[in-house]
């Protein structure tokens, strides 16, 4: 495994919710409808995906199993007030994998069982992929964290080590992940390359 992979992730996590909440809070009504770069989800659509993914991950440290994850995956979390639901959810994740031996428990994960300081790596990464997504639809400054997209670029590989559907897999069937078209521009940042390996076809940066 990685030296450093799984260090500081609560830390990371909290970042990477902070990041999502803060294009949320600059959300306007009219703006919940728009399309996003996840062409199965508009604007509310992703934020639901964010806020009710945080509650899934919360699911499985309670016992929960794959099932009632794949189950509740599209329910609606956002109620009338999506920033609360959305910001609630960080935090109560954080505090539940902030607890003693959550961080080593193995959870019911739907792509196979996984440790929770692997799923919670998972979750980070897909936090932050769904920032630019969102702050794409936006039409937002799109710069995701560079720390954050220092950290998952050098540990992609341990972040979905020994899962069957990964964004670093070529046999992956992208029931889960989106499939890179094309190859990123000669000379391309990091960001960049990361989002081009996630599926998504960003503007040079």
């Amino acid at each position: 495994m990685t030296s450093g992979a799984f260090d500081g992730l609560l830390d990371r996590f909290l970042l990477a919710g902070a990041e999502f909440e803060r294009h949320l809070r600059a959300v306007r009504p009219a703006q919940w409808t728009l399309p996003t770069p996840c062409t199965a989800w508009n604007v509310r659509q992703l934020a639901n995906h964010m806020t009710r993914g945080n509650l899934n991950y919360l699911l499985l440290l309670n016992g929960g199993d794959r099932a009632d994850f794949l189950r509740l995956r599209e329910a609606d979390a956002l109620g009338p007030d999506p920033l609360a639901a959305y910001t609630a959810s960080v935090r109560r994740l954080a505090e539940a994998f902030g607890q003693s031996g959550a961080l080593c428990r193995i959870l019911d994960y739907p792509l196979g069982p996984l440790a929770g300081r692997q799923a919670l790596a998972v979750r980070i990464t897909d936090s932050v992929i769904h920032t630019w997504d969102l702050a794409t639809a936006l039409g937002a400054d799109e710069t995701l964290h560079p720390g954050l997209v220092a950290w998952i670029c050098d540990h992609l590989d341990a972040i979905y080590a020994g899962l069957p559907e990964t964004p670093v897999a070529p046999d992956t069937t992208h029931r889960f992940f989106a499939a890179p078209e094309g190859e990123p521009p000669a000379g391309a940042s990091r960001q960049t390359r990361l989002l081009h390996r996630m599926g998504r076809s960003p503007k040079p940066h």
